[in-house]
């Protein structure tokens, strides 16, 4: 069977490929350092059926079942090449019925064109939900830095490059947010929070709440860019990161430079006003004396 196939068979056709045929299909986007992870692991654990394939990072263009990073049965981590050489094998542990998770990283419903489809081949058809992953903006783009400034390969200036690259995406991310339309949204912010807001994004989603604790730090990307060695979710303290990098001069620049940018922050306005307030601090104020000689 080939990847064109799925769409013109429906669900069923997914069957020789993924070892079990999918009662639910979710397509999640979500920029790095969003709680992407641990949505994903939440998911898996209040799958229909109790069974759940989840594919990691897929690649841009391709089709999801070809093209994933690395994969999860269960909510169990797979040795990447195992599953890319027998992904049925895998997935018949998952059962008929169970949820296919299949994941973005730095890419959105968007971007998703018909002539350049996100999934490749994939039908769009059988995706029941398109799930967007958010998280604020101080606490987002201080764990990116965090995560970034050990990276000894990168300059300065190229990860300063990647960072504002990732907030020109996280702008467009919002405004897909604010727009509404069919797509599930999960902030992050709320979901570590709020145990009300994780019942009802599963009810948005049509899933019955079978577990909904905040899980294991998932290892991910290196797991948390602050707590390393933290194995509880609940053990973490996501809405501080901005604080503990305040005095970060990449941060600072990185501060600086959003606070300018007038689309991105009335997006933070509408969803995250208190980011938005304190961005407006720092535009306010001017970064380098007049004094300075030159």
């Amino acid at each position: 069977m080939n990847a064109m196939a799925d769409g013109l068979m429906g669900k069923p056709a997914l069957r020789a490929r993924l070892g079990f045929e999918p009662g639910l299909v979710l397509r999640m986007h979500g920029m790095r350092r969003s709680g992407n992870h641990a949505i994903a692991s939440w998911l898996q654990r209040n799958a229909p059926e109790g069974g759940a394939l989840f594919l990691n990072n897929c690649r841009r263009g391709a089709h999801p079942l070809d093209a994933f990073a690395s994969a999860e049965v269960n909510d169990r981590k797979l040795a990447t090449d195992k599953a890319q050489a027998d992904l049925a094998a895998y997935g018949a542990e998952v059962g008929d019925g169970g949820l296919l998770l299949i994941s973005y990283e730095d890419h959105s419903p968007a971007q998703d064109r018909p002539r350049k489809p996100l999934s490749g081949h994939f039908d769009r058809g059988l995706i029941d939900h398109e799930v967007l992953v958010y998280r604020g903006f101080l606490n987002w783009a201080a764990s990116l830095t965090k995560k970034l400034e050990p990276n000894e390969g990168y300059s300065v200036s190229r990860r300063m490059a990647v960072i504002l690259r990732g907030v020109d995406l996280y702008a467009d991310l919002l405004g897909e947010v604010i727009e509404g339309g069919d797509a599930v949204t999960i902030c992050y912010d709320r979901w570590v929070a709020d145990a009300g807001y994780r019942a009802e994004r599963l009810a948005a989603l049509g899933l019955d709440l079978r577990d909904n604790g905040l899980g294991q730090v998932t290892r991910y990307g290196g797991g948390s860019s602050f707590q390393k060695e933290a194995a509880e979710s609940g053990e973490l303290a996501t809405d501080r990161r901005f604080v503990e990098m305040m005095q970060n001069p990449l941060y600072q620049a990185v501060l600086q430079i959003a606070a300018r940018d007038e689309t991105l922050v009335a997006r933070i306005q509408t969803l995250f006003p208190a980011d938005a307030e304190i961005l407006g601090r720092i535009a306010r104020e001017n970064p380098i004396s007049g004094e300075v000689v030159l």
